[in-house]
């Protein structure tokens, strides 16, 4: 077969419940659908692949035929990065650009170091909040901090790297 390119083009690969497992190249896909291990649910418009006898287009989201189990995956670890790329990079009291992070609940007075006591703060607001709580300057948080939810994808793939023909099969999931 002469490849047009897709490697660079991404597929959904759902599993046999239509639940999605990951993003995989074109080219994978393309194997996957012809070594008959998946079937193509939506192709897309753009490579086309040809060989002497045939031509098939690279599959934009394609379904495993038999059922693959999924392990159970812990929630993420509590990193500076993590707590940056959840708050958006703005401090949970001001609204400022965040560039440090904060203990809600100072370790020094028994706060733990977990996603629901740490966000994201510019250097302004951590210098004076030091290792004080909330209560004691009056401040209030802008949003509450969670645990951030795994994407259907898992730490593979980013939401807003998402083609916008996989949104019925995404949105499904979250």
């Amino acid at each position: 077969m002469v490849v047009a390119t897709p490697g660079l083009v991404r597929a959904l690969l759902l599993n046999a419940s239509h639940e999605p497992l990951s993003v995989v190249p074109g080219r994978r896909a393309v194997v996957l659908v012809v070594a008959g291990k998946a079937e193509c649910v939506l192709e897309r418009d753009g490579p086309v692949l040809h060989s002497p006898s045939a031509q098939m287009a690279v599959p934009a989201v394609v379904r495993l035929r038999r059922y693959v189990r999924v392990p159970f995956q812990p929630p993420p670890a509590v990193t500076r990065a993590g707590v940056l790329r959840r708050d958006g990079r703005r401090c949970a009291y001001c609204g400022g650009r965040g560039e440090t992070v904060d203990h809600i609940v100072p370790r020094s007075r028994g706060g733990g170091h977990s996603w629901e006591n740490c966000v994201a703060c510019c250097l302004r607001c951590n210098t004076r909040k030091a290792d004080r709580l909330l209560s004691e300057l009056g401040w209030t948080l802008r949003i509450p901090p969670t645990v951030p939810r795994r994407g259907p994808l898992g730490a593979m793939f980013a939401a807003d790297e998402a083609d916008p023909v996989w949104e019925p099969w995404l949105g499904a999931v979250a």
